[in-house]
């Protein structure tokens, strides 16, 4: 028979719910030079001084992102003590403007992989695509077990029948106020709100001191669905001594609280009132399953039909309501095909592209090529986001598509953070009193607002540290020191290929797209390098050959008499030949043109 405070885990283990003392090792008095939390150019050209210390004093904690800081997304960070590591988060990033054809960046794992013997689990704050997107890639060459909330690991265990994995990854549900003991770190699960249900922050007991990671987080005292953040703990936390906050940057800049959930609902009511005679298509993150509750919530009370669509969407609300985290009304929610069935004022849709995503389902919608669904003129469409940085391009391109088409877009009031605001920042700062404030979870400018709102809470300058992705951090009572960089570049995924395109691929791509190519093609006799035939040019993206006919002539001129000298000279070797070609062709386009297009001469030989 099973203790009380016992939980019945995966394979059969259990995590007891034990109220441990933090392991203490002796801390030497040899003081090393701290740390700036302002000026990142000074705190790399101290690397070097951090290194004369061999590296340390060997007896701290290290703190190692390997993603997530000077950016939002791609959070991932290992915690190593001597032979232990474990590692918060695994998640992924969307590609900026210049990653042509890319569709996602994961993080550059070297680091786990050279240390894979002291690895001993991922630990998963919650369930958003920057914090567990990254887990089927790297668990097919870091298999250890995951442990997470019931939500999370539902969302993690979809992700991960979409890969193909080696063997079976140990997955271990972990409820709050519970602790998992992995190597020499004890972990505590804290209940958090977020913008998804089942957040969690952590509290690490190392031998070094109490770590608290917030994860994301905001402080709703009326959440719409479980309990409010346990800030109890924060509190018992800080009265046994915490030796570092790493924080939630992300909203650092904007005073005040963050609104409710809540509120967001009483919005839709008002909406679904005011437009009782159209469709309604909602807009959302497809894990905020809170939002989604709350439009159900409103499509019950007015009489409506339930249509969901867009593929993370279907398995997200399928997840959440297996798992009782989405409270759907009896036959509320209906198949596409039934739509014709209702008129349109009975109906609501759920669906992605809040962001503006060019594949999602709304922007294929608002650009008619959406198989299923066209907008009609007297749509309510709502958008019920903001946009990301970087996606108001997008997002501002769908809503003038929709409002062509007749349809009313909403997208004031219908939308509040998951993310804490200064003053939640703060009050999690005065439960804690941390020695060290390391803030993540945001941009550089996010990172530096949060170290001076630590100092201004009584966190000493010199104890406010600013990392990048990469930095290795030393931590014990007595020091704080930048003791080296490991690699933490992004991988780029692109398709089925994941690192196989680099600097030099996104450069060739990034040529193509803004100068165009031209293809040389010539044909040789195999002995002689005389020429049979050719040059052929082939353009594409240059000019439009058709209206550039004296253009390609003089081309072929160049071509032709660069290949003249080649055989002149005696010189028979292609390389030296394709070179003279494409420098010759290169500087005659860019004295008649100014443009610089990519060239590739290819060489034929027969017999």
């Amino acid at each position: 028979m099973k203790k009380e405070n016992e939980t019945e885990l995966l394979f059969g283990e259990t995590i007891p719910e034990t109220e441990e003392t933090a392991r203490k090792t002796p801390v030497t008095r040899k003081r090393m030079a701290r740390t700036s939390s302002i000026n990142i150019t000074e705190k790399k050209a101290s690397y070097g001084k951090y290194k004369k210390a061999k590296g340390g004093l060997g007896h701290g904690l290290k703190i190692i992102p390997l993603g997530g800081l000077e950016q939002i997304g791609m959070n991932i960070t290992a915690f190593e003590y001597e032979d232990t590591i474990i590692v918060v988060d695994c998640g992924l990033s969307f590609p900026e403007d210049d990653m042509l054809g890319i569709d996602l960046v994961i993080p550059d794992i070297s680091y786990l992989k050279e240390n894979i013997s002291k690895v001993k689990a991922f630990v998963i704050t919650h369930g958003h695509e920057d914090h567990i997107g990254a887990l089927p890639y790297v668990l097919k060459e870091i298999n250890v077990p995951v442990y997470a909330t019931k939500l999370t690991m539902g969302l993690i265990e979809n992700k991960l029948k979409e890969h193909v994995l080696p063997r079976p990854v140990k997955r271990k549900i972990v409820k709050y106020g519970q602790s998992v003991n992995l190597g020499c770190f004890r972990v505590e699960f804290i209940r958090t709100n977020h913008s998804i249900s089942d957040a969690a922050a952590l509290a690490i007991f190392t031998p070094a001191g109490i770590i608290v990671h917030t994860g994301d987080f905001k402080v709703d005292y009326t959440p719409v669905n479980g309990e409010t953040i346990d800030l109890q703990r924060f509190g018992e936390l800080g009265k046994k001594g915490v030796l570092a906050l790493m924080c939630d940057s992300t909203n650092v800049m904007k005073p005040g609280y963050t609104m409710s959930e809540k509120t967001v609902g009483k919005t839709f009511d008002n909406i679904f009132a005011d437009n009782d005679r159209s469709r309604i298509i909602v807009a959302t993150f497809a894990s905020n399953v809170d939002r989604v509750q709350q439009v159900i919530n409103s499509a019950e009370k007015y009489g409506r039909k339930v249509v969901v669509e867009g593929r993370s969407m279907v398995n997200v609300i399928s997840t959440a309501t297996e798992l009782g985290y989405l409270n759907v009304p009896e036959n509320i929610i209906i198949d596409m095909e039934q739509m014709k069935n209702y008129p349109s004022e009975k109906l609501v849709l759920i669906t992605t592209g809040s962001q503006g995503e060019a594949m999602a389902a709304l922007s294929r919608m608002a650009a008619n090529i959406h198989r299923k669904v066209s907008i009609e003129p007297g749509d309510t469409v709502i958008f019920s986001s903001r946009p990301i940085p970087g996606n108001e391009k997008s997002v501002s391109k769908v809503i003038n598509e929709l409002s062509e088409k007749g349809a009313k877009v909403i997208v004031q009031d219908t939308h509040v953070s998951g993310h804490a605001s200064q003053e939640e920042i703060k009050l999690i700062y005065t439960l804690t009193k941390p020695k060290y404030a390391i803030p993540v979870h945001g941009e550089y400018q996010h990172l530096k607002f949060h170290a001076e709102l630590a100092q201004g809470l009584g966190v000493p300058k010199e104890n406010t540290i600013i990392l990048s992705s990469g930095d290795v951090l030393e931590l014990t009572e007595e020091h704080a020191a930048l003791v080296g960089k490991v690699q933490a570049q992004g991988i780029m995924v692109d398709g089925l290929g994941v690192g196989d395109v680099g600097n030099i691929v996104l450069r060739d791509r990034q040529h193509l797209s803004e100068n165009g190519l031209i293809i040389i093609v010539l044909t040789l006799e195999k002995y002689t390098n005389q020429l049979l035939a050719g040059p052929d040019i082939v353009s594409r993206g240059f000019v439009y050959v058709r209206e550039s006919e004296y253009l390609m002539d003089e081309a072929k001129n160049i071509v032709y008499a660069a290949l003249e000298r080649c055989l002149d000279n005696n010189v028979s070797d292609w390389t030296k030949i394709k070179t003279e070609v494409k420098d010759s062709l290169s500087d005659y386009l860019w004295k008649k043109m100014k443009r610089n297009p990519m060239i590739l001469p290819i060489i034929m030989e027969v017999e």
